[in-house]
């Protein structure tokens, strides 16, 4: 489910835009921080853990995308919506490109943007459980052994108990062992059971950028 007050932060160096989001997204019972510039909002830890964050692209100091470039360094997942009155078409495909979900021109749309604002907080919700998910796995299979991760590849890989024995010149009832070994540690009760667990794993690892929602026209 999604938060109960959703978090958004507004990058903007323009003071009338940073008051009128904030009073919109207010109105929605959303929590709002504001910043003037890229770097008071790197420098808030909390901030960094936004549910949304809609950013300008063109601001003194630091520019929107190099605080998106920043962010993808520091693999922050937060979803971006990219605003301002001076993009133009190759700047909004680097910013899709690095991961923004949208670019939109001033002035917006406020119900295209509230709509926008919901759908990344879904997403934001779902990637956050698909990390937990992915972290409970792993932590699984932290605790197992360098042999248990032999047996456990040997699995993965389809081969029967006979043909992991002999591959890892072992006996096949020390396989039988670490294999159910294996099942109990990773909590898992039958192999189909692990094979979910890896391949979700493997989703969380090479994630593709989500796609983006419909584009929120200007007016």
């Amino acid at each position: 489910m999604p938060p109960a007050r959703p978090h958004v932060c507004v990058v903007d160096d323009d003071a009338m835009v940073r008051s009128s989001l904030q009073m919109l997204l207010d109105v929605l019972g959303m929590r709002v921080s504001t910043y003037a510039d890229g770097s008071s909002f790197l420098a808030d830890a909390q901030a960094l853990d936004c549910d949304v964050l809609i950013l300008d692209v063109r601001m003194p100091g630091l520019s929107g995308l190099q605080v998106q470039q920043l962010l993808n360094e520091q693999h922050a997942e937060v979803p971006v919506l990219f605003i301002s009155g001076h993009g133009d078409i190759p700047m909004a495909v680097r910013a899709m490109r690095a991961g923004a979900l949208d670019f939109l021109q001033k002035p917006f749309n406020d119900q295209a943007l509230i709509d926008w604002i919901h759908t990344a907080i879904q997403r934001r919700e779902e990637g956050r459980r698909r990390a937990a998910e992915a972290a409970d796995v792993q932590r699984r299979l932290d605790t197992l052994t360098g042999r248990e991760r032999d047996v456990l590849e040997g699995v993965m890989a389809g081969h029967a108990n006979k043909e992991i024995a002999a591959r890892l010149g072992i006996s096949l009832k020390t396989v039988e062992q670490h294999r159910g070994q294996v099942m109990a540690k990773m909590e898992a009760r039958k192999v189909a059971d692990l094979f979910r667990m890896l391949q979700l794993l493997r989703r969380h690892e090479t994630a593709p950028a989500p796609t983006p929602p419909a584009p929120c026209a200007p007016g």
